[in-house]
């Protein structure tokens, strides 16, 4: 059954190449305030940029009536006021992230992590809108112990909102710029369940696209969740391929850089530079710009430390190879061919899958509020929602129907408690300056799926690399250069005011 509000029709799962949280430590870009380059000879469908289809024409997509009382039995809502802000964990072009306890209903005084969007913001171009939603809708479809959980979705006039799953662990950047570089133990870990996140994507046809430290977090025992899907690629299956150039520079594929066409082997090239990351501390290729570094990917000899083990080292050769068809799990085997190299000889995958395997790290918290693995620099913000400045009109809300949703678990939990039955109980690492001095330019949400602000660079869509005039050119290869200015400013724990909406939630 879907899960989604009576606000039909359903968004399609064919729009999805756009990344509105801004990005890492790397040569990436992000959105208008973020500093994003996006084409924009579009016209106002929205159309894939991949395969130029207009998916709002197909005939394939299938609309699902709910019913109210399917839905929120006995009337409940999910709107703003049933969540009280508790902490800002990240903010950016687009809206914030923040902490937030939910204060009525199911799972009441429960932590989440509340997403805001600006409607005027996103509506400004035709892909960020189709992409937003996409993003929605992967968070829904997908479901899998190592990717962040979405739980509720729903709009106001001017805004949207994403409530998932809190993950105290913060991101598994910090916890590289914490250590430096991870042993072969600690790296074998996080790497086991990040391989099983993207196995999990490929089966469903999904190729991730942005592959990266910031966009991998932790939960309170250590074990890892992938978000941030805004440049994910639906609809992808055996050798089907696709065009557009996005992601983070420093871990994009070659296939991507030289516009040749790309399939889901660019997220294992991705995952070989993520582990090189891992063991060195630092990317396979980087330069002083972005376009030196695409020529060292796309052309450089990779040179790998001599203190990496022999397994290391034949693991990374093998995913970082330039010819697709040579590279590791580019085969029908998929990700089984890297699961049984032998760099994870000592793993059961089933207990991987289970989480029986036991963290290297697990985070010191105090509660399920903590926020001490996110940057003060936002925690110590208090936490505002703004008002809706900009009200859009019934026409241009009309793009945002059925953005809500309420995960299954909750439907179940609500039908239980008002239908009672008989039955029994169930590094910067690489920081950007448009001087290449040590200031640094501040756009990446902290921690947060989707919308993530941190000292570094956002990821590229449809980036124009001939663009001199660019500020984000340059950046620095130190994992240890700078560290953020924190504000100190009073924070407020109450509940958020009732909102007018304009619209059905």
């Amino acid at each position: 059954m879907s899960n989604h509000h009576d606000d039909e029709p359903l968004f399609p799962l064919e729009m999805s190449e756009h990344r509105y949280s801004s990005g890492d430590s790397q040569h990436t870009l992000n959105n208008h305030n973020d500093s994003t380059i996006i084409d924009n000879d579009d016209d106002n469908r929205f159309v894939d940029n991949d395969t130029g289809v207009d998916p709002t024409q197909t005939s394939e997509i299938e609309t699902v009536q709910i019913t109210e009382t399917t839905v929120n039995p006995q009337g409940e809502r999910v709107s703003p006021h049933d969540f009280q802000l508790l902490k800002v964990l990240g903010k950016g072009g687009y809206g914030k992230v923040f902490q937030v306890r939910k204060v009525a209903g199911s799972h009441q005084n429960e932590i989440f992590a509340m997403k805001v969007l600006k409607k005027a913001t996103i509506v400004r171009n035709a892909k960020d809108t189709a992409h937003t939603k996409a993003e929605r809708n992967i968070l829904e479809c997908v479901k899998c112990p190592f990717i962040v959980d979405l739980v509720y979705a729903f709009q106001t006039g001017g805004k949207l909102y994403l409530i998932l799953e809190y993950l105290s662990g913060g991101e598994l950047f910090m916890q590289l710029e914490r250590e430096g570089i991870f042993m072969d133990d600690m790296a074998c870990f996080y790497l086991s369940e990040i391989l099983l996140g993207l196995e999990h994507l490929h089966k469903e046809g999904i190729i991730y696209r942005d592959l990266k430290p910031e966009n991998i977090l932790l939960d309170a025992q250590g074990h890892v969740k992938l978000t941030d899907f805004g440049l994910c690629k639906e609809s992808i299956y055996e050798g089907g391929q696709t065009n557009t150039f996005c992601g983070t520079i420093e871990y994009m594929a070659p296939e991507i850089l030289t516009r040749s066409g790309h399939g889901k082997a660019v997220d294992w090239w991705s995952f070989g530079a993520l582990m090189y990351d891992m063991l060195t501390g630092a990317p396979p290729f980087t330069a002083d710009d972005r376009k030196r570094t695409m020529d060292k990917i796309i052309k450089a000899k990779l040179v790998l430390p001599a203190y990496l083990t022999i397994d290391a080292r034949e693991l990374i050769r093998s995913l970082l190879r330039r010819q697709v068809s040579h590279r590791l799990g580019s085969g029908p085997e998929g990700a089984e061919a890297i699961k049984s190299h032998s760099f994870f000889r000592h793993l059961h995958w089933p207990d991987v899958y289970a989480k029986r395997t036991e963290p290297p790290h697990k985070p010191l918290l105090k509660g399920d509020d903590d926020v001490s693995q996110f940057d003060t620099k936002f925690t110590k913000q208090t936490p505002v929602d703004s008002p809706d400045d900009h009200m859009l009109s019934e026409s241009a809300n009309q793009v945002f129907l059925g953005f809500t949703y309420v995960a299954p678990s909750i439907i179940e939990d609500m039908s239980r408690l008002h239908y009672p039955h008989n039955g029994g109980h169930r590094s910067p690492r690489k920081l950007l300056s448009s001087d290449m001095s040590a200031q640094t330019f501040n756009f990446k949400l902290s921690g947060v799926p989707g919308l993530n602000e941190h000292t570094g660079a956002a990821s590229v869509e449809a980036m124009d690399i001939g663009d001199s005039s660019n500020p984000l050119l340059s950046t620095s290869t130190s994992r240890f250069t700078v560290k953020p200015t924190t504000t100190n400013k009073p924070n407020t724990n109450k509940p958020m005011s009732p909102v007018n909406t304009g619209l059905p939630h």
